[in-house]
C-alpha cells in the first residue's frame, strides 16, 4: 500500500515539474515568439494560459506558485514587464487563483467560477492600472490586448477548464 501511495505521489510530483517546466520555458520564449512569427503572442495571455494549465492539471498550491512567479521570471529573463506591471499582473494572477477556488466552493461550477475569477480579476488589474496611469507611476495605454480578444481568450479558458475537469471527475466517478 505504501508503494502505491509513494508511486501516486512520484506521478504527481513528475506532472507538476513538468508543466512548471513547459511554463517557465514558454514564458521565456514569448518574446521570441512573437518575433519570430510576427505576431503579438502576448495577446493570448501567456501566463494566464500557463495558469489555467497549472489548475487543470496540478494542485491549489502549484497554481498559487506559479501565479506568484511567472511574472517574476518574465521580468528578470527578458526585463519585461517592468517592476510595477510584473506587480500588478503577479497580483492579478493571484487574485484569478484564489476568485476560482472560492467561487468554486460556492457555486460548484467550474466554467462559471473560472469565467467569474478572470473577469473580476481583469477588472481589478484595470482599476489598479488606470490609477497607476493617473499617478504617473505607470506609463502607456490602459488596454494593449483589444477587448474582443480578452473575451475570446477568457471563454476558451473557461471552457478548457470546464471540459478537463468534467473529464477527470466523470473518470474518478
Amino acid at each position: 500500500m505504501k508503494n502505491i501511495a509513494t508511486l501516486t505521489l512520484s506521478k504527481v510530483n513528475i506532472k507538476t515539474l513538468l508543466i512548471d517546466s513547459g511554463a517557465l520555458a514558454f514564458i521565456y520564449f514569448v518574446p521570441a515568439l512573437s518575433h519570430l512569427l510576427a505576431l503579438p503572442v502576448y495577446f493570448i495571455e501567456p501566463m494566464r494560459l500557463m495558469l489555467i494549465i497549472s489548475i487543470a492539471h496540478t494542485s491549489k498550491r502549484n497554481s498559487y506558485i506559479i501565479a506568484a512567479t511567472l511574472p517574476l521570471f518574465s521580468f528578470l529573463i527578458s526585463a519585461h514587464p517592468n517592476p510595477v506591471k510584473m506587480l500588478l499582473i503577479t497580483g492579478e494572477l493571484l487574485l484569478n487563483v484564489w476568485l476560482y477556488y472560492y467561487i468554486l466552493q460556492k457555486s460548484g461550477k467550474v466554467f462559471v467560477s473560472m469565467i467569474s475569477g478572470i473577469v473580476i480579476s481583469k477588472a481589478a488589474y484595470y482599476f489598479v492600472k488606470f490609477a497607476l496611469l493617473s499617478a504617473l507611476v505607470l506609463s502607456g495605454s490602459l488596454v494593449s490586448t483589444p477587448i474582443f480578444i480578452q473575451v475570446i481568450t477568457t471563454l476558451i479558458f473557461s471552457g478548457y477548464l470546464f471540459l478537463v475537469l468534467r473529464k477527470k471527475s466523470e473518470l474518478a466517478s
